[in-house]
C-alpha cells in the first residue's frame, strides 16, 4: 500500500504541470475565440478547444480526480454544442465559460495537494491510460531545476579557488628561483673552504676535515634535493594547470547548459495577461485589446518570474489610469476598445526590452506635479522650477499616486515604485514615455540571464567591497581640489557635468582609508551608473575585475540598504556586492542632511490625529472603533450620515471612515455634504462598504472620496494604511 502511495503522489505530481498547461491553453483559446469573428477560424478554435477539454477531462479522471471531471464534462458539453451549431456564441455565454475555468483551475489547485485512494492505482497503470509523450518527456520541478542550477554554479567558486591554488604554487615556484640565486652567490664561497681544508696542515685536516667533508657532502645532496622537487613542483603545477582548464571547461559548460535549461519563450510567463485584461477591463466598464509581439523570445525563467507582478502592476495601471471608458473614447474620435501592446525585443545580445504601451489618455505632468506636492515629496516652490522631463519620472517615487481615490485596485502610489524596485533589483533599467491624449509606454531592460556576473573588486578603507561592471561606468582620478561644494552638496565636474559625490567609507559607515596629507595627492573616484543617473563615489583601491556569483543574504537580512548581496571571493573571503540605485539614494539623503532640514523621518503622532466613523451597524461600529482605537487614534462614532455631518460642525476631526449604505443620509451624500461645505471641503473620506460594483466605485469618486475599501476584502491592515497615507 505505500508503494502505491507513492507511485500516486509521483503521478499526481506528473498531472500537475500537464493540468496548468491545459489550463493556459483552454483559457489563451477562450480569448482568442471572443476576438475571431464567424467563420472558419473560429470553428477550428472550437475543434480545438473541445480536444484540449476532452483531454483535460481523461486526465483528471486517471487520478480520479471527480470533481474536476464533472466541471470539464460541463464544459465539454458546451463546446459539443457549439461545434454542431446547437449553441451560439455570446457576451454572457464567454463571462460563463471564464467563470468556470476560475472553478476548474480552484478544484485543480485544492485537489492536487491531496492524495488520491490507492483503489486507482491500477487504473492508473493500466495502459490505456498512459500517454506516450509521458514515455517520452520527463518533468523537472521549478525547486529541483534551482537546486541543481545553485550546486553547478558552486562549481564557479570551485573554479576559482582552484585558479588561485595554482597562483600559489607558481608563487612558490618562483620562490625556488630567489633561493638558486642567492645559493648561486655563496656556492662559490663554499668551494674556497673546502679547498682551503684540504690543503691546510694535517693537523687542523684531522681535527676538521671529517665534519667538513660530511658538511659538503649534505650540502650538495641538499642541493640535488631541492633542485629535484622543484622540477616536481614544477611539473605538479603543469598538471594543476591543465586540470583547471579541464575543470573551467566542464563547469562553464555544465553552467550554460543550465542557463539553457532555464530559458523559456516569454509567452510562456505572459500567459496569464490575457484573461488578467478581460477581467480587469471589463470590471472597469472598458474594452481593451491585448497584443503580445516577441513572446517567442527567451528569457531566464527566474527573471520573468520575478517580474510577473511588476508587469500585473503596469497592465493594471494602463487600464486603470490610462485607458478612457467608451464614452470618452468616443468624445475623443479614438476606438471604443482600448488598445494595450506588450512587446518584448532583444537588445544588445544580452538583454531584453519588455514595453508596456496603451493608447489611453496619457500621463499630464500637472498632475504628477500637484500629487509630488500632496504627497510631500517636493515643496511647491520646487516643482515650479522642475522642467517635465524632471517632473514625470516622479511617479516612481513610493507615495506618489494622480488616482482621485484609493481603491483594492490602485491609488496608493506604490505600484510604479515596485516595479521600480524589482527592475533594479534584477539590474535593470526602467524609463517612460507618455503623450497628453495618445498613450503611455513604459520600457523595462533587464538582463536575459541571472546566473552570474562580472563585478569590479574595490576597496574603501579596510573593506572590501564587488561593484556590479554592469553599474560602472569608468575610473577617474581626481584631487582633493577637483570636490566642490554647492549649497552644501560635494560634486565633481566630469566631462564637463556636475555629478553628486560621496565617500564609500561614508556611505558604508566605515573607517575612511587613506586621508588626504599636507600636499596635494591623487585620489580615486568610481563613475557609477543605473536608470540613466550618475555619480561618483571616493575609493581607496581598484583590485580588479573578475565573475562573481551572487548570493542573497537569507531572509534574516533579506533587506539591507546599500548592499545587493555578498560573493565568496577565491581566498574563501566573503565580499558584499553593492547596491548601486540604493547608494544614489543614499547619496541624495547625505546631501539632504543640512541644517533646518530633516530627511523626511515624520513622528507618527497618531494619539493626536481624530477619526470620525459613520456605521449604522453597531457590530461593524464598534469594530472599526476598537482596531483605529488599537492603533492609537482619537475616535468618535456616528449612527449614520446625518449624525456625522452633524458632529463635523461641532468637532474638528482629521479625517472620516464611513458606510455607504445608512438611513437619512447615506455615506456617498455625506461625502458630497463635506466637499461642498468650505470650512472642512479637504477632509479625507474613506467609504467602507459591502458595495463593490464599479457603478459604486465611480460614484464614490464622483462624490469627491478618497478611498473605497470593499468589506468583502476587507484588512484592517490595509485600511490602516490608507489613513496613514491620507493623514
Amino acid at each position: 500500500m505505500e508503494k502505491d502511495r507513492e507511485l500516486l503522489e509521483e503521478l499526481l505530481t506528473i498531472f500537475k504541470p500537464e493540468a496548468e498547461e491545459y489550463l493556459s491553453a483552454i483559457s489563451s483559446a477562450l480569448i482568442e475565440l471572443e476576438k475571431t469573428a464567424p467563420g472558419e477560424a473560429q470553428k477550428e478554435i472550437i475543434e480545438t478547444t473541445y480536444r484540449e477539454v476532452h483531454s483535460l477531462k481523461g486526465a483528471a479522471r486517471s487520478v480520479n480526480l471527480t470533481e474536476a471531471e464533472g466541471i470539464c464534462q460541463g464544459l465539454e458539453g458546451v463546446f459539443a454544442a457549439l461545434k454542431r451549431g446547437e449553441r451560439e456564441l455570446s457576451r454572457d455565454l464567454f463571462d460563463r465559460l471564464h467563470e468556470e475555468m476560475d472553478a476548474l483551475g480552484a478544484v485543480l489547485a485544492s485537489s492536487c495537494a491531496e492524495q488520491a485512494p490507492p483503489s486507482t492505482v491500477q487504473q492508473i497503470l493500466a495502459p490505456e491510460n498512459i500517454e506516450k509523450e509521458v514515455l517520452r518527456t520527463v518533468r523537472i520541478s521549478k525547486s529541483r531545476q534551482d537546486a541543481l542550477l545553485l550546486q553547478v554554479e558552486e562549481l564557479l567558486g570551485v573554479k576559482l579557488a582552484t585558479s588561485q591554488r595554482i597562483s600559489e604554487l607558481r608563487k612558490i615556484n618562483a620562490s625556488f628561483d630567489a633561493w638558486k640565486k642567492e645559493w648561486g652567490g655563496i656556492y662559490p664561497e663554499l668551494q674556497l673552504m673546502h679547498q682551503a681544508l684540504h690543503d691546510s696542515s694535517d693537523q687542523v685536516s684531522g681535527k676538521w676535515g671529517a665534519a667538513a667533508a660530511k658538511l659538503f657532502d649534505f650540502l650538495d645532496w641538499n642541493l640535488h634535493f631541492i633542485g629535484s622537487r622543484q622540477e616536481e613542483l614544477a611539473a605538479l603545477s603543469t598538471w594543476a594547470e591543465r586540470d583547471r582548464r579541464a575543470l573551467s571547461s566542464i563547469a562553464d559548460e555544465l553552467l550554460d547548459g543550465m542557463k539553457v535549461s532555464l530559458m523559456l519563450p516569454a509567452s510562456s510567463s505572459l500567459a496569464m495577461l490575457p484573461k488578467f485584461v478581460r477581467d480587469l477591463s471589463r470590471d472597469q466598464g472598458k474594452e481593451v485589446d491585448l497584443v503580445i509581439e516577441g513572446g517567442e523570445i527567451k528569457i531566464d525563467r527566474r527573471i520573468m518570474e520575478e517580474m510577473k507582478d511588476p508587469l500585473l502592476h503596469l497592465v493594471r495601471n494602463c487600464i486603470d489610469h490610462g485607458i478612457e471608458g467608451p464614452a470618452e473614447r468616443a468624445a475623443k474620435g479614438k476606438t471604443l476598445c482600448g488598445a494595450l501592446t506588450i512587446a518584448v525585443s532583444l537588445k544588445d545580445g544580452s538583454k531584453v526590452e519588455i514595453s508596456i504601451s496603451d493608447d489611453g489618455a496619457g500621463i499630464e505632468s500637472t498632475k504628477v506635479r500637484d500629487a509630488a506636492i500632496r504627497a510631500g515629496i517636493t515643496s511647491r516652490e520646487h516643482a515650479a522650477k522642475m522642467s517635465e522631463e524632471q517632473i514625470l519620472p516622479l511617479v516612481f517615487r513610493s507615495g506618489l499616486t494622480t488616482s482621485p481615490i484609493i481603491t483594492t485596485i490602485s491609488g496608493r502610489g506604490l505600484g510604479l515604485a515596485i516595479v521600480r524596485e524589482k527592475a533594479e533589483k534584477l539590474d535593470g533599467v526602467i524609463s517612460m514615455e507618455t503623450l497628453a491624449g495618445k498613450g503611455t509606454t513604459f520600457r523595462i531592460t533587464l538582463p536575459l540571464s541571472r546566473a552570474t556576473y562580472r563585478g569590479v573588486l574595490i576597496r574603501a578603507g579596510d573593506h572590501h567591497f564587488v561593484a556590479p561592471s554592469l553599474n560602472v561606468e569608468r575610473v577617474i582620478r581626481i584631487k582633493e581640489e577637483d570636490i566642490k561644494t554647492i549649497e552644501n552638496k560635494e560634486i565633481i565636474q566630469v566631462g564637463g557635468t556636475a555629478l553628486p559625490f560621496a565617500r564609500l567609507a561614508d556611505i558604508m559607515n566605515i573607517g575612511r582609508g587613506d586621508r588626504p596629507g599636507t600636499a596635494p595627492q591623487w585620489w580615486l573616484a568610481m563613475i557609477l551608473i543605473s536608470s540613466a543617473k550618475r555619480m561618483a563615489i571616493l575609493i581607496d583601491e581598484v583590485l580588479r575585475e573578475q565573475e562573481v556569483l551572487v548570493r542573497g543574504l537569507g531572509s534574516q537580512l533579506s533587506r539591507v540598504r546599500n548592499i545587493s548581496g555578498a560573493t565568496l571571493l577565491e581566498t574563501g573571503k566573503v565580499v558584499p556586492v553593492l547596491n548601486v540605485p540604493d547608494l544614489m539614494k543614499s547619496v541624495m539623503m547625505i546631501s539632504a542632511a543640512l541644517p533646518g532640514h530633516d530627511l523626511g523621518v515624520q513622528p507618527t503622532g497618531n494619539s493626536r490625529k481624530s477619526i470620525l466613523v459613520a456605521e449604522d451597524s453597531i457590530t461593524s461600529r464598534v469594530l472599526l472603533k476598537n482596531i483605529l482605537e488599537g492603533a492609537g487614534y482619537l475616535v468618535r462614532t456616528a449612527v449614520d450620515g446625518l449624525d456625522a455631518f452633524t458632529q463635523l460642525r461641532t468637532e474638528s476631526f482629521h479625517l472620516v471612515v464611513s458606510d455607504v449604505e445608512m438611513p437619512r443620509m447615506s455615506g456617498v451624500e455625506l461625502t458630497v455634504r463635506i466637499r461642498s461645505d468650505r470650512s472642512f471641503s479637504e477632509l479625507p473620506v474613506i467609504l467602507v462598504t459591502a458595495l463593490e460594483s464599479r457603478e459604486d466605485r465611480e460614484a464614490g469618486i464622483e462624490a469627491g472620496a478618497n478611498a473605497y475599501i470593499v468589506k468583502g476584502s476587507f484588512d484592517q491592515n490595509n485600511l490602516l494604511q490608507v489613513i496613514e497615507r491620507l493623514i
